[in-house]
């Protein structure tokens, strides 16, 4: 008996997860927000990667570049091993500091925090999970590798 009870449980927490997928995740601290990305289940995950872009729209000029500091950090659920990524704080908005006529027109513009991508595995058993301070925008792009390799000549 004691050896079934294992058994059974194993054979139904598969269930119990489909019922409810963010059961595990933390709901979000005060202060900020948790954003939800179901993924479909593709032909091959393996070439797909999901880049997370997170920042703010701001009306600013439109002949300066900008970008926020801040770092997604990526955490893992104890108990769990389900990963989800945070970005605890964003920075100030820094930008190039070109000269503009105080009548030039200024416009809304997504500014992004800067840095290189954050480019994570596309797994469609579980959502892609982002915890943000409340007022940062989460955005996301699709990237696909090509089916096939391209061998390199040794030199």
């Amino acid at each position: 008996m004691h050896r079934l009870i294992p058994l059974v449980l194993a054979l139904l927490l598969p269930t119990l997860h489909a019922a409810d997928p963010l059961k595990a995740y933390p709901k979000a601290e005060e202060g900020m927000t948790r954003h939800v990305l179901p993924l479909p289940a593709e032909k091959d995950e393996s070439s797909l990667r999901i880049e997370l872009i997170l920042g703010k729209t701001v009306e600013i000029d439109t002949a300066n570049s900008y970008s926020f500091s801040g770092a997604i950090e990526t955490k893992t659920i104890e108990g769990w091993g389900y990963s989800y990524h945070i970005l605890p704080k964003i920075g100030p908005m820094i930008g190039t500091m070109m000269a503009v006529p105080p009548d030039a027109p200024r416009k809304k513009r997504f500014i992004a925090i800067g840095g290189e991508p954050s480019l994570i595995r596309y797994n469609s058993k579980l959502p892609v999970v982002i915890y943000v301070p409340v007022g940062v925008e989460v955005r996301y792009r699709l990237w696909r590798g090509d089916a096939e390799s391209t061998p390199i000549d040794p030199d």
